[in-house]
This record gives structure tokens, sequence and C-alpha cells, in this order.
């Protein structure tokens, strides 16, 4: 287990996820969901690339396997990428 990889640390540096959602108004359903959770502070869409992408942002540690499971239990996939940049 690895405290950076497994888990969304507060701050302002957040984490990137990859999803295999396409539509805006599934991307949005996404978002919505996440705010749902616990310490997340803020979910950012990266519309111009492809796949699309969340950066999220979190006022206390947040695992993420709960942010999987969430995106999960509305039908889609999110996966995070890797740790970010210093």
């Amino acid at each position: 287990m690895n405290l950076l990889k497994d888990n969304i640390i507060p701050g302002n540096h957040g984490k990137i996820f990859g999803t295999n959602a396409v539509k805006e108004k599934d991307l949005i359903k996404i978002k919505n969901a996440l705010y749902n959770l616990s310490g997340i502070k803020d979910v950012i869409i990266n519309m111009e690339i492809f796949p699309k992408e969340f950066t999220i942002y979190t006022s206390k540690l947040v695992k993420v396997e709960d942010i999987e499971n969430e995106v999960k239990r509305i039908g889609f996939h999110i996966i995070s990428k890797g740790l970010f940049e210093l």
C-alpha cells in the first residue's frame, strides 16, 4: 500500500483520472456523483482530450478505491493516472 498511489491527499495538486465516459451529460453525471463523497472539494473535467480526464481536489485524505466504486455505481469506470509532477 502506498499513501500517494492509493489516496488523494488534500492540497492544490489534486489527482488526475481517466474515464470511459464520452458524452458531456455522462461526464456531468460522474462529476455530480463524486461530490457525494466526503472530502471532495472540486472536480474539473478536461473536455479537450480523449479519453476525457477528471482532476479531483480534496479537503481530506480520500481513497482512490472509494472514487472508483462511486463511479462504477453509476455505470462508468474511472482510473487513476500517475502521481503528480513536482
